[in-house]
């Protein structure tokens, strides 16, 4: 078994590759070619954590594995540690054996990026100048950083719960030479894109401040009860998601369709746009969303190609097991 220690990440998996490897896998999802197992997402009784596992198996890249951990809120106030904890386990398909043990934090913070970034290359305007951040927690760099490099933005605006956050996406849009503006939530009706990354069981982003045209990823809904926007967006939008199931059980979209206000077929999967088979964005006042909820397939594609990279370079341990 090889084992590639969080300590080695950062050196190995860039945005591009991390990039490549999920518009793969959403791919192979919509195909037929890779599907993801049932999520398990407990609160274990312990330091208010969130605990489970996301699986799955392409068979189209031979990746069959889970990724084990969840939410820990008070590890950065107690210890120092980021509030998300994970490890991703990859398995030889044809005998079952463990073939690599993974760290899965910054894998888990590259490929949530990652997945906002393809459904801002196939669903956003190509002429989209304004991005808008919802949110600007740990995460929220990840995802501006890697959005950045999707489109020619001229211009980052963002909102998040406690302002004095906000510097840390300045930061991120100072670095990329794009100027940023704090705004209200109604401020971001002038944003063409809209990511929002928060950890949030009530709405923020409602119907009334997205403008016509706008692509919105939601990326941090992933738990029954959470929710970014009001329900109302996903009834004006065209809604696609990376897991259909999730999207309607844990996903932004849970809300809507209990309210029925859409149903499960209303919404489609972003794999379909990359192959092909659905056209996505279809005039440029309508308005597109991606609900992200995080599949294990993600995670599996992202760690492949980081043991593969890991090998290459002579850093993978390997350990009999």
């Amino acid at each position: 078994m090889l084992i590639v220690p969080e300590r080695e990440i950062a050196d190995l998996m860039t945005r591009q590759a991390a990039f490549d490897a999920v518009e793969k896998v959403f791919a192979a999802m919509a195909s037929g070619d890779a599907y993801n197992f049932p999520v398990v997402r407990e609160a274990i009784g312990h330091e208010d954590a969130l605990y489970g596992f996301k699986g799955g198996f392409d068979r189209a890249g031979l990746t069959l594995g889970l990724k084990a951990g969840g939410y820990w809120p008070n590890n950065l106030e107690k210890r120092g540690l980021i509030n998300h904890q994970s490890t991703v386990f990859l398995f030889d398909p044809d005998t079952g054996k463990p073939s690599a043990m993974v760290g899965g934090n910054l894998l888990t913070a590259l490929r949530t990026a990652a997945a906002s970034s393809v459904s801002i290359k196939h669903l956003a305007r190509a002429d989209a100048t304004v991005i808008g951040m919802i949110g600007a927690g740990h995460q929220a760099a990840f995802q501006l950083r890697a959005a950045l490099e999707q489109r020619k933005f001229e211009k980052v605006i963002g909102w998040n719960y406690h302002p004095e956050m906000l510097p840390n996406i300045e930061k991120v849009a100072n670095e990329a030479g794009v100027p940023f503006e704090a705004v209200e939530l109604d401020g971001m009706s002038e944003a063409d894109v809209i990511i929002s990354i928060t950890s949030a069981f009530a709405p923020s982003l409602m119907a009334e401040h997205v403008g016509p045209g706008t692509h919105v990823a939601c990326m941090g809904t992933d738990t029954k009860g959470k929710q970014e926007v009001e329900a109302a967006l996903l009834v004006k939008a065209t809604v696609f998601t990376d897991e259909v199931a999730q999207s309607v059980t844990i996903g932004e979209a849970q809300h809507a369709v209990a309210q029925g206000l859409i149903k499960e077929s209303d919404v489609a999967q972003l794999g379909a746009v990359i192959n092909g088979t659905n056209p996505g964005r279809t005039s440029g006042d309508q308005i597109t969303l991606f609900d992200g909820t995080g599949v294990g397939l993600q995670d599996l594609a992202v760690a492949a190609s980081v043991v593969d990279l890991a090998v290459q370079k002579g850093i993978a341990i390997k350990v009999d097991f």
